[in-house]
């Protein structure tokens, strides 16, 4: 039987007339194409409004799900790793990152893999109990890397360096060149994971956890798989650890 794989769903807040209703969910097509490319069913999951909800839905989603698959989207809120907001911070939604939060945590308490990207790899470090640079450009001082490309989304413009004994260096190998579309990133590391990728700057670009159940890239492979096999291994990987027996 194939992988069921959740995707966390977004909200278009945005006013889209030709769109009925207000706030519609969605999920980005390329990652979906990906999951049924790499032999999954994905599984689009809207988040409820209120954090009781949530936890209850994420309880009953993990029995049901194989892997779970954290998609980019809008900034981590600050106040889910208590911080305040700075000046810079994009828009947020709070009740994503509760959701997200408590999917993570119920799918790691039942042994089932996690793939994260972009967004997801923040979302997670701050769930497990690290912490977020709010806004990368302003915050680190090392700064020298364009984290956010004005080239085209599905174009690599920077150099990754992937610790070679890592989980993700044996499956991508030890030098990529990736797309990167972010402002926030991983300031200090949850305890359990490990920083397994630096962008030439020092920035964490990859993490993963002892036992491989977590993977995550702050970069978007969704975008670049289609005409790179190397960045395609990341989903049948995952996928195929999600498989059920």
């Amino acid at each position: 039987m194939k992988a069921v794989i959740g995707v966390p769903s977004d909200q278009l807040v945005e006013n889209q007339p030709k769109i009925p209703g207000n706030y519609p969910v969605y999920a980005p097509h390329d990652i979906k194409e990906a999951v049924f490319a790499a032999g999954g069913l994905p599984l689009i999951l809207p988040f409820p409004d209120k954090r009781e909800v949530a936890a209850e839905t994420a309880k009953e989603l993990s029995t049901l799900l194989d892997g779970l698959l954290l998609a980019g989207g809008p900034d981590v809120d600050p106040l889910f790793f208590d911080e305040e907001p700075l000046p810079a911070l994009g828009m947020t939604l709070a009740a994503k990152d509760w959701f997200e939060g408590a999917l993570i945590k119920e799918m790691l308490a039942a042994h089932k893999p996690i793939l994260g990207i972009c967004r997801g790899i923040q979302i997670l470090n701050a769930t497990l109990g690290g912490t977020l640079y709010q806004d990368l450009k302003t915050q680190y001082s090392g700064y020298a890397v364009q984290h956010r490309q004005a080239a085209l989304g599905h174009l690599p413009t920077h150099h990754v360096s992937v610790v070679p004994q890592s989980y993700l260096g044996k499956l991508l190998g030890t030098k990529l060149v990736v797309n990167s579309r972010h402002h926030q990133a991983i300031r200090t590391l949850a305890p359990g994971l490990s920083a397994t990728a630096f962008a030439t700057d020092g920035v964490i670009e990859a993490l993963e956890s002892k036992g491989q159940e977590v993977l995550a890239v702050q970069w978007h492979p969704e975008n670049l798989w289609q005409n790179d096999p190397v960045e395609f291994r990341l989903f049948t990987d995952f996928v195929k650890r999600a498989q059920k027996d």
